[in-house]
């Protein structure tokens, strides 16, 4: 790593060679690229990532690959070819991370075993990013998302009581496992930092392990309790009241309160300070087992209101709910746009396009979106020609023969 920090943020400087695909891996390559880090993105020629084909498109671009592949240059190299190898060889030095998230074994097999990859760029970082992760019985499973969040525990408890498991409506386990992966590589970057001549690093990120850690309770439910923590809908296994609620305009609220002083603040504003007094709902233990009524008086005073006078009435009184809001709803909303927590960058297809901004905010020195996901071998010239000196005719020879 080297680099001073400038006002592109704290990772300036930081070299990442991205050949993983789809979302996790590129995920955390984006992040890290979000504060600073220099990603090169690896994609096979002729087919490239994967990614590219998933929608939603438009003018038959991806506009996933666009923001998932965000602040990256992007090349195209095939590492099964010998030829590719070299070139990928030659690379490597001037990288500190590489991220991917082949099968276990797989770069082995193309003879870029970690030995191989530690002899061309001693002090590297290999994040590799899998389903299972590199040992254990399903090390060699192929797999999505929908999977590892199958696995994972949090498909079993998503979902109404009496209905089938649900997934979310987006394939979560890939960006969590991402946002575990670009930790890792910061973890490894501050060990590098005290002990500068420590040899490379493997992280072994498993997407499943990633999203069963954000399930924290369940483990230990099951372990001290005997507890199968199951499915219950829109209800909260740990506070009441708590449930997703319809306004008087239709829209949707989702409301909890989860102490005692937000509860007896909630009682006030619907004027019904009779319900801290009731010994039914006395405590939030005793109120977990009268939810189903207590819930019922919440619904009846919602339903009553629309969804502006619930969020401004309880919000200012310092209870919790919040709208059910839409992307749409996102974009236009003035606390979001007030903080431009949806972005436009820059994009070579569309003009400008919206991503999400970086997340933390740093105060000194913060990341920031510079670009979205690049087309195809963007940068092969750049790359190959000015970084490692081919001629355009050795380029020209390298593309004919599907090396990049």
């Amino acid at each position: 790593m080297h680099g001073n920090l400038n006002e592109r943020g704290p990772l300036q400087g930081l070299k990442v060679l991205d050949i993983s695909n789809i979302i996790a891996g590129p995920f955390a390559a984006a992040m890290l690229g979000d504060f600073g880090a220099e990603v090169v993105k690896v994609e096979m020629p002729g087919t490239g990532d994967a990614l590219r084909t998933l929608a939603p498109h438009k003018d038959g671009k991806s506009l996933l690959w666009k923001a998932v592949n965000r602040n990256k240059r992007a090349i195209t190299l095939d590492l099964r070819k010998p030829e590719g190898q070299v070139l990928f060889k030659r690379l490597l030095p001037r990288f500190d991370v590489l991220v991917e998230n082949y099968r276990p074994g797989t770069l082995d097999g193309w003879g870029l075993d970690s030995a191989v990859l530690w002899s061309h760029s001693p002090g590297l970082i290999i994040l590799r990013a899998t389903g299972f992760g590199q040992t254990g019985p399903y090390r060699r499973y192929a797999g999505f998302a929908r999977l590892f969040e199958a696995y994972s525990g949090l498909v079993h408890i998503t979902g109404e009581k009496d209905g089938p498991p649900m997934h979310a409506g987006y394939p979560i386990a890939d960006p969590i496992g991402g946002i575990f992966g670009a930790f890792g590589v910061l973890a490894a970057l501050v060990e590098r930092l005290k002990n500068p001549d420590a040899p490379g690093q493997e992280i072994d990120l498993s997407l499943t392990e990633a999203t069963m850690r954000l399930l924290e309770v369940l483990p230990i439910e099951y372990d001290q309790l005997g507890i199968v923590h199951e499915r219950i809908g829109n209800d909260n296994a740990y506070v009441a009241p708590a449930n997703m609620f319809r306004t008087k305009d239709g829209q949707w609220v989702t409301f909890t309160a989860a102490v005692q002083n937000v509860f007896e603040r909630f009682c006030s504003v619907i004027g019904r300070e009779d319900l801290v007094r009731d010994p039914r709902f006395a405590s939030n233990a005793v109120r977990m087992l009268h939810v189903a009524e207590l819930n019922l008086i919440v619904a009846a005073w919602i339903a009553d209101n629309t969804r502006d006078a619930v969020i401004a009435r309880l919000a200012d009184a310092g209870v919790s709910v919040a709208p059910v809001l839409s992307n749409k709803q996102i974009a236009e909303d003035p606390h979001f746009v007030a903080r431009n927590a949806v972005t436009r960058v820059k994009d070579e297809d569309f003009g400008a396009v919206a991503v999400p901004c970086v997340v933390p905010r740093l105060s000194r020195t913060p990341g920031e979106v510079r670009t979205a996901g690049p087309a195809m071998g963007a940068h092969n010239s750049e790359v190959y020609g000015e970084w490692l000196e081919l001629s355009e005719t050795e380029m020209l020879r390298l593309c004919e023969a599907g090396v990049i």
